[in-house]
């Protein structure tokens, strides 16, 4: 065996579980390090807290004065909690946070010193724009960019530090983040959806969008993953044999969890109840070492920044346990990857979930509405949905058994199936009193109330609807939830302001009553857009060719699906809502599709490093062992030894032609790397990285992995699969 692994191995064995006592309830302790509603009561100024209150709720801007009387309450709270430090804390293009701590200290003269945090500290920084991905939008040269406070996101507390949740854009003001984007979709979708709102209710003021993301992990032991020079640098293993047992007994999903997993499990939960992250659920996932956390619902805003931070805090807490998180799509070939689901809604400030099925007839009109125009929003933009969840790690995850295909569709069960059908079918123009009474009793009417038990789940959908809520599967467990989210509601709000004129049209031009119009213009959403829905499994090459007939584009690798970012449709949505300009939109194409090029450009480096200089010399070393066993057999026993030596000499031409494969194969990566390399055009070097390169990886992986059965298990280089999937 390795000496590294060898260590790595004894380390782990070693572990003794940390013991985690919680001392609290988690309802006494939640929100404790966040500066929330009830902490501003108690450090504001009833001014300054009206302002904040209207921020968040209203939209309202603060006047910089009164940002002067907040700083001073954060302050005076975050010194009483041990805070040292202040930072503004955002999110990138990167796909991690980023935040610069400064601290409360100032000096004033004399050797005197104070604590300080004033207004324009609170409000705005200057981080270094051009240092951020921002796709050719800031030279190296124009430094200046800006964080600003977002109100809606309430500071917090993590260590010793202050942290301010902020937006981040460009001294030309060009959005170089992720929230910024969203916050504009979310604000889109608020007014479209209380526009249409108003034909129900009257008092609906504003629209909230929801999301619960659920967040898939692995948890390897520390010490045998830094003994993968592959997970180290790529987050997966690039190389690796699948052991006797895998995942294929189904004893690991929902099993009872290890004893280190639920030592950090408990030890992250109490930091996300301090944190004010509502974190609910907790289990096994289906392959081994894999688990699964999910929280209770938030406003779709304050559950990106959770679940960005929810990631930065696992992997601080797993130190802390000796664990390394692999958040990898992919990690190990074989087994399941991880994903992030993201169940959305959208909700009124009266307290209705406008995707769940009322009690009556007019509360079900109502869900009928949302739910159509959600289901002709993603059938006119799936391509441009499909490119929201592109990566070169979620291409490992899409359409493999475990996950929805990258062909969008939507599943409703067959219930509501025959509901639409039905309203299909409604004559058309204006309703017959017979018709209206047959709609609101006998399909709209009846429509249950809760829907969640009365289909089976499609887990081959990647957008399917779950009773209440429809649940975007297809989302890499990776991704910035901002992502996705930005382009849902962008989409649903574009739909709702069409919906809303083509009704209205009705209205004044043709003198339709209010559920004339309505049925109408759903009964044509139904006919135009049924196309994308889809009962069955999704997995079979009968999809498809069913997908195909229907129109529906299956874009399979990211190089192909991003193009869709930069459509002229979607340049003109997110142009129209106010969302992105042209050159917004066309800057993160640039970032992502460069984004990816890098990432298969540095696991070419890394697989072609550890097959040369890690699994050849190990085959030539066992190689020569062998060989040195067969000089001495026929030594022993002179030309009889071919006989007894027949299967020594099978081994040494096997180990020589899985070498000679591995070496042509890096060769020819290597020579297709450095030709794509050369391209300057990214959408094409992303396209021979894609499809020259890439494929390359399988050859090589292929001859090393046979090796890895060849070759005495005493000295072979790398932590095997068994190792890292089933030491606990």
């Amino acid at each position: 065996m390795s000496t590294l692994r060898f260590h790595a191995i004894k380390e782990t064995l070693t572990r003794i579980p940390v013991t985690i006592e919680e001392k609290e309830r988690r309802s006494a302790i939640f929100g404790a390090n966040v500066f929330n509603e009830a902490t501003m009561r108690q450090y504001l100024t009833n001014e300054a807290n009206k302002s904040v209150l209207d921020a968040i709720h209203n939209g309202s801007k603060i006047d910089r004065s009164v940002a002067d009387h907040i700083s001073t309450g954060m302050k005076e709270w975050a010194l009483s909690k041990g805070a040292t430090h202040y930072t503004h804390w955002f999110q990138p293009l990167t796909g991690a946070t980023a935040e610069k701590h400064d601290a409360f200290f100032e000096t004033i003269g004399n050797g005197l010193a104070i604590e300080k945090f004033g207004g324009g500290q609170l409000v705005q920084q200057e981080p270094d724009a051009s240092s951020f991905p921002n796709g050719g939008i800031r030279n190296t040269f124009e430094a200046r960019g800006y964080t600003a406070w977002d109100p809606t996101s309430p500071a917090f507390i993590y260590g010793t530090t202050l942290c301010i949740p902020t937006i981040f854009v460009s001294y030309t003001g060009e959005a170089l983040d992720y929230k910024t984007p969203l916050l504009r979709a979310l604000h889109a979708v608020d007014n479209a959806a209380v526009a249409v709102c108003k034909y129900f209710d009257k008092n609906v003021k504003k629209v909230n969008a929801s999301l619960g993301w659920e967040q898939e992990y692995f948890l390897i032991d520390i010490a045998l993953a830094n003994a993968r020079p592959d997970i180290v640098l790529t987050g997966r293993t690039l190389l690796g044999h699948s052991p006797a047992k895998g995942q294929q007994l189904d004893d690991h999903y929902f099993g009872t969890i290890p004893n280190r997993a639920m030592a950090y499990m408990r030890d992250l939960e109490t930091e996300c109840m301090l944190l004010g992250i509502p974190v609910k659920t907790r289990h096994n996932e289906v392959a081994p070492n894999q688990f699964e956390l999910a929280p209770i619902y938030d406003e779709a805003n304050l559950a990106v920044d959770h679940n960005s931070l929810l990631m930065d805090i696992m992997d601080k807490i797993a130190a802390r346990h000796n664990f390394k998180v692999l958040f990898h799509e992919k990690p190990f070939a074989g087994i399941n990857g991880s994903g992030k689901h993201n169940n959305w809604s959208l909700s009124t400030d009266t307290g209705v979930n406008l995707l769940g099925p009322g009690k009556t007839p007019m509360s079900n009109l109502q869900f009928l509405t949302f739910f159509i125009n959600t289901i002709k929003a993603v059938y006119d933009n799936e391509e441009l949905l499909r490119a929201t969840i592109a990566s070169a790690s979620n291409d490992h995850r899409l359409g493999a058994n475990e996950a929805p295909p990258a062909i969008i569709s939507v599943f409703i069960g067959e219930q509501l199936t025959n509901v639409l059908n039905e309203l299909e079918h409604v004559t058309n123009g204006k309703l017959s009193p017979q018709e209206k009474t047959d709609l609101k009793l006998n399909v709209v009417g009846k429509i249950p109330d809760v829907l969640l038990d009365n289909t089976d789940r499609n887990r081959t959908s990647p957008f399917a609807f779950t009773g209440n809520k429809f649940e975007f599967r297809a989302v890499g467990s990776t991704a910035n939830c901002a992502n996705p989210m930005t382009v849902l509601n962008a989409i649903v709000a574009k739909q709702l302001i069409d919906f809303k004129s083509e009704v209205d049209g009705l209205i004044d031009k043709k003198d339709m009553k209010k559920d004339d119009a309505i049925f109408n213009v759903l009964r044509e959403y139904i006919k135009t857009s049924k196309n994308v829905l889809f009962e069955g499994n999704g997995y079979g090459e009968a999809w498809e060719k069913e997908a195909k007939k229907r129109g529906l584009s299956n874009n399979k690798t990211t190089p192909e699906a991003l193009k869709a970012k930069v459509s002229k449709q979607a340049i003109s949505l997110f142009g129209e809502l106010g969302i992105m300009n042209k050159v917004e939109v066309e800057s993160r194409y640039e970032i992502e599709i460069e984004e990816y090029v890098l990432r298969i450009q540095i696991e070419g480096r890394v697989l072609g490093d550890i097959a040369r200089n890690h699994i050849v010399p190990t085959a030539v070393k066992y190689q020569n062992v062998l060989i040195e066993n067969v000089r001495g057999l026929k030594e022993i026993y002179g030309a009889s030894f071919k006989k007894l030596a027949n299967e020594q000499l099978k081994l040494i031409e096997e180990i020589s032609a899985h070498i000679e494969g591995i070496n042509s194969n890096v060769t020819k990566m290597t020579n297709e790397r450095k030709t794509a390399n050369k391209v300057e055009d990214l959408e094409k070097k992303a396209s021979a990285y894609c499809n020259k390169v890439k494929p390359l990886f399988d050859k090589i992986r292929y001859h090393s992995d046979k090796l890895e059965l060849l070759i005495d298990d005493e000295i072979w280089p790398l932590v095997k699969y068994r190792e890292l999937l089933f030491t606990k």
